[in-house]
């Protein structure tokens, strides 16, 4: 009869000692990162009154088809909101300007 000897350590503290490190080098590396401050605002030199802010347009831009129709509001050159309209008797949607991601209205009241 044989007796094989167990391993000098259980598998977890083997895989535990390989990935440790890794985890320590990645949350350095996470934290060694540091988001810059914004420059300070320049002094006002003249009244804000005196100072001729451009007024932004805001436009409404309608695009259809014969499956949807898509409201878009733009102020300036910035995508407010897009709301798409199914005519398939689907409910409308909206997609946000920045990520792309679609939101139901469920209960609209």
């Amino acid at each position: 009869m044989m007796h094989s000897t167990p391993p000098s350590r259980p598998f977890f503290a083997r895989s535990l000692t390989s990935v440790l490190p890794l985890c320590l080098l990645l949350c350095g590396a996470a934290q060694a990162q540091t988001v810059a401050s914004p420059p300070p605002a320049p002094a006002a030199s003249a009244p804000a009154s005196a100072r001729q802010v451009p007024e932004q347009t805001t436009r409404h831009i309608v695009v259809e088809d014969a499956s949807t129709r898509i409201d878009e509001v733009r102020v300036g050159s910035e995508t407010k909101s897009i709301t798409v309209k199914p005519k398939d008797g689907m409910p409308a949607y909206d997609v946000a300007p920045a990520s792309g991601e679609r939101t139901w209205k469920v209960l609209g009241f």
